[in-house]
């Protein structure tokens, strides 16, 4: 049989803390910083390496430039792809990057959008079929406007 999973193990401080008579209701936030101070929560250095990758990769998201035609452009692109067997994420910038990679990174992103789309629908129906029968709401998912009018707008700067 299976040892307790990492859940279990959080679960575990959860207890210990509120055992431990500390206030309760709380937030993740406190029950964490208290583990870490018991000790019970304790680091692996993988957790440590994969955290600052998780925070680099927000950052490298969230960088823009001006391009030489004024728009705000993202400068980092991701790209997965599998080398030996591995899958990799792996980041590009928008100024040097090869074609190939943008084409990638591009079509990925495209797909996850695609996947919100899709999601949004099911939620959608969902919502209209059994909360809301006799007034559905109604969700277009051609954003050929949008994307005009979002366009236009920056053109005029607004």
């Amino acid at each position: 049989m299976p040892g307790p999973t990492y859940n279990d193990q959080l679960q575990k401080v959860v207890g210990q803390y509120r055992e431990a008579g500390q206030p309760w209701p709380a937030t993740a936030r406190q029950i964490a910083a208290w583990g870490y101070q018991q000790k019970l929560l304790v680091p692996h250095p993988n957790a440590v390496i994969k955290r600052f990758a998780e925070d680099l990769a927000r950052a490298m998201r969230e960088e823009y430039i001006t391009d030489p035609q004024g728009r705000s452009v993202r400068a980092k692109h991701a790209a997965r792809i599998a080398s030996n067997g591995e899958q990799l994420t792996l980041w590009a910038d928008i100024r040097t990057a090869e074609p190939r990679h943008m084409e990638i990174a591009f079509q990925q992103r495209r797909q996850q959008i695609v996947g919100d789309c899709c999601q949004l629908k099911t939620d959608v129906d969902s919502y209209n079929d059994n909360a809301n029968p006799d007034r559905p709401i109604q969700m277009v998912f051609d954003f050929t406007q949008d994307v005009a009018e979002r366009e236009a707008m920056a053109t005029l700067g607004v």
